[in-house]
């Protein structure tokens, strides 16, 4: 009997009394487990620095995970729709991944037309972390706080000028919503990217901006420019001295940038709970979440269904702030 049992394992049949059909889930699920098997394109929609770093050091830790490749491939432009769009055109097997920013959501409601849509043509695997805004001023400014800030602008309206990363940006409807939120009046000079805006800054084109926490806090830490608040639910460990906007009296005002995972839509379930699985794991060691926090980065944790809520969400924000704020797509 032993070696009539042993034979039918050597072709490949179950045993007497094994239901077929549960060895054949079994096999299936062997197999889903056999995931990845080869190298895993990981698509940044930006050039080399800024999310590209944050892509990096997670994509190290994955080939360490899971024994596999993970290869960042920069396809930048047209505010990282190009990438978005190679994304969502790829085999849905799992070896092609978009490492999304909060830039996906905007991008939705800032076109006209996309050549693919974000909701249907995607499915979510894994939020990463954000790094909160933080509203700074010209060394000029007569101001010290958010406080005397709302004031200075609503004794002047009209006359204070700030900074965006261009035309219906995350940067830009952020202040646009910062503005309605304290009810001020300002006005709106865009520029090609963080670095020219920055410039600006410095040099007093403009006298405000919300940029992101890395992307000015070398400035602050220089004396060039001031900080006045944090957009982070609690003050960043980067910059512990500096109060958050809800200290300041901005009730609510939480906004900054996000990076996460997200894949073609069609991607295996298998697959998506493999990655999700890791990438928690990851953002718990101590390993990456330091090296997460030197880009001021804080890992969010979620499921895949609470980070494809959270994309949805994001997308009715932008198009609610867009409508009430006039601005039209483009």
């Amino acid at each position: 009997m032993l070696k009539f049992l042993a034979m039918l394992l050597l072709v490949g049949l179950p045993p007497l009394g094994v239901d077929i059909a549960s060895a054949a889930a079994a096999a299936s699920d062997a197999s889903k487990e056999a995931y990845p098997r080869r190298p895993i394109r990981v698509i940044v929609p930006f050039p080399p620095g800024g999310s590209d770093i944050v892509a990096r050091m997670l994509a190290l830790k994955l080939n360490d995970k899971l024994g596999q490749p993970f290869i960042i491939d920069n396809r930048p432009g047209a505010a990282g729709t190009l990438g978005a769009d190679i994304t969502s055109k790829a085999t849905a097997d799992g070896y092609t991944v978009l490492f999304a920013t909060a830039s996906f959501p905007v991008t939705a409601v800032s076109y006209k037309k996309l050549p693919y849509d974000p909701v249907k043509d995607f499915t979510a695997i894994a939020r990463v972390g954000s790094v909160p805004f933080m509203l700074v001023t010209h060394s000029s400014v007569a101001a010290h706080s958010v406080k005397e800030f709302i004031a200075l602008a609503k004794a002047n309206p009209g006359k204070l000028n700030y900074a965006s990363t261009g035309q219906g940006s995350v940067g830009h409807l952020a202040t646009v919503l910062f503005v309605k939120q304290t009810g001020i009046r300002v006005t709106h000079v865009p520029y090609k990217g963080t670095g020219p805006a920055v410039t600006a800054l410095l040099i007093g084109e403009v006298q405000f901006m919300l940029p992101n926490l890395i992307g000015a806090l070398q400035q602050v830490r220089a004396g060039k420019l001031k900080a006045l608040a944090v957009a982070s639910a609690q003050r960043s460990p980067l910059a512990p001295d500096i109060p958050t906007m809800i200290e300041s009296g901005v009730a609510g005002f939480v906004e900054g940038t996000w990076y996460g995972v997200i894949a073609p839509r069609g991607t295996p379930k298998s697959v998506i709970s493999v990655l999700n699985r890791e990438i928690v794991v990851l953002l718990k060691t101590k390993d990456l979440r330091d090296q997460l926090a030197t880009r001021g980065v804080v890992p969010d944790i979620s499921t895949p269904e609470e980070f494809d809520k959270f994309i949805r969400s994001e997308i009715d924000k932008w198009a609610r702030v867009m409508k009430e704020a006039g601005i039209s797509p483009t």
